[in-house]
C-alpha cells in the first residue's frame, strides 16, 4: 500500500463526494478488538471486517474513525477469490463512503455502496 498516493486518493473522494475532512483516523485490529466495539457499542455479537463512527459536528466537514479487522479482510478475500489488496482497498473505501452518506442496511442501498465500491476501485487499482 503506498500511503501518500491512498491519502490523496481518499481525499478526493470526499472531494468528490462535497465533503471536507478535518480528521480522519484508521484503526487495523484484531478479529476480537473489532468484535468487542461491534459488542459495545453496536450491540452486535458478530465479527465484521469494519467499523465507522461519525464524529462529524456539521454534515460537510468530516471527523471519522474507521476500524478495520485485518484477520477479517484476509478471510473474506480469500473467500472472494481475490487478493488481501484489493479486499483491504475495498474495506478502506467502504468506511471513506460511509462517512460521506451511503448505506448498507438495506439492498437498495447495499447495492449503491457496492457501486460507489467498484468505482472508487476502478479508479485507485488501475
Amino acid at each position: 500500500m503506498h500511503r501518500t498516493a491512498l491519502k490523496q486518493f481518499v481525499s478526493n473522494i470526499f472531494i468528490t463526494e462535497g465533503k471536507r475532512v478535518k480528521s480522519l483516523d484508521y484503526v487495523f485490529c484484531s478479529d476480537e478488538y473489532l468484535l468487542e466495539i461491534n459488542r459495545t457499542h453496536l450491540k452486535h455479537n458478530f465479527y465484521t471486517d469494519t467499523i465507522t463512527f461519525n464524529l462529524s459536528e456539521t454534515p460537510l466537514e468530516i471527523i471519522g474513525e474507521i476500524y478495520i479487522s485485518v484477520e477479517r479482510v484476509r478471510d473474506n478475500a480469500a473467500g472472494l477469490g481475490i487478493s488481501t489488496n484489493e479486499e483491504l482497498h475495498r474495506v478502506i473505501f467502504h468506511g471513506v463512503l460511509h462517512l460521506c452518506g451511503y448505506n448498507d442496511k438495506f439492498p437498495k442501498d447495499q447495492k449503491e455502496m457496492r457501486a460507489a465500491e467498484d468505482k472508487y476501485l476502478r479508479l485507485y487499482l488501475k
